[in-house]
């Protein structure tokens, strides 16, 4: 390894603008389930690349980089914060990047494409049946042959250098804790705190899809390929999504709502709110025995929907 390689390394290891935050929550309704709640706010961490966007992509610079890569590509829907959040790594680092959208254009851009493009990201779109092919040889060869030697990352940025960079945020939480909780889209993030934690404590995330069962499977074989084997210390609730990903219902707008005034803290109706809804909601029902103690990863702010 070169020595502009070392300061690279160092660099993107360390390009970070705050400590972790954990804050209490002091509810009334978590008292009654006799529960304990800190928020882990990992959204504070960096205004442009919040959360576990930055822990994803934090080895995958690394990598692009010490593997001699000048482009990064990617892949995204209109709304996608994953887009917007290697755009502005891309910058930052003096990287090139190119953003493979979900359907087709639609001019002006929408908040989210808008911010990508100012950033210095190149936008182009593949229709609907060719995306679901995306992670195949013969559709990322043909995407190499347009844009050259890229170093890809997979859509959402999960792949089991994300996993290594989402395993060292258990460490960081000064604060104790049983249960550490996430929302699940990809399941990079999941896969990554559950390989991170140590003793008893176990994970638990929130699945924002309908239909996410398949997600056990991807989150298993993200951690076989980030560390070898699978852990045994984390499972998946599929039954808040209340209606599938980016999908939204009085219930859940009422719960954000009530949060909001009750704690001063806006979450995002896609991943945040529905997993806070969930906690509480298991809590009520009893499914955390007395005396738990959990925490929730506030992962990033809302797609610009």
């Amino acid at each position: 390894m070169t020595h502009s390689d070392r300061t690279d390394r160092q660099q993107f290891a360390q390009d970070r603008r705050a400590g972790l935050v954990a804050q209490r929550v002091r509810d009334e309704r978590l008292d009654r389930a006799g529960v304990t709640m800190l928020l882990v706010r990992d959204d504070l961490m960096d205004p442009e690349l919040p959360g576990n966007k930055w822990r994803k992509l934090k080895y995958n610079l690394v990598a692009a980089r010490e593997q001699g890569y000048g482009t990064l590509l990617t892949f995204g829907g209109a709304y996608s914060n994953h887009l917007r959040a290697v755009a502005a790594a891309g910058r930052r680092h003096g990287l090139r990047t190119v953003g493979i959208v979900r359907g087709e254009q639609h001019l002006p851009l929408n908040p989210s494409l808008a911010y990508a493009a100012a950033q210095g990201m190149t936008l182009s779109y593949l229709d609907r049946e060719t995306y679901r092919r995306k992670h195949t040889d013969p559709v990322l060869a043909e995407l190499k042959q347009v844009w050259g030697d890229c170093y890809v990352i997979p859509e959402g940025g999960s792949n089991a250098l994300a996993v290594r960079g989402c395993a060292e945020l258990p460490a960081e939480i000064d604060a104790e804790f049983d249960v550490l909780c996430c929302p699940v889209g990809t399941g990079g993030t999941l896969a990554g705190l559950a390989g991170g934690l140590t003793g008893d404590r176990r994970a638990l995330g929130v699945a924002v899809l309908k239909g996410a069962g398949f997600l056990t499977d991807e989150v298993t074989e993200l951690q076989r390929q980030a560390f070898g084997a699978p852990t045994a210390n984390w499972r998946i609730d599929l039954d808040h999504h209340f209606g599938g990903y980016a999908k939204r219902t009085a219930e859940l707008d009422a719960f954000v709502a009530d949060f909001h005034r009750r704690h001063s803290l806006a979450l995002d109706p896609v991943y945040t709110g529905k997993m806070l809804a969930a906690l509480f909601d298991l809590a009520a029902r009893g499914e955390f025995a007395p005396g738990t103690r959990l925490a929730a990863v506030i992962t990033g702010v809302a797609p610009a929907l």
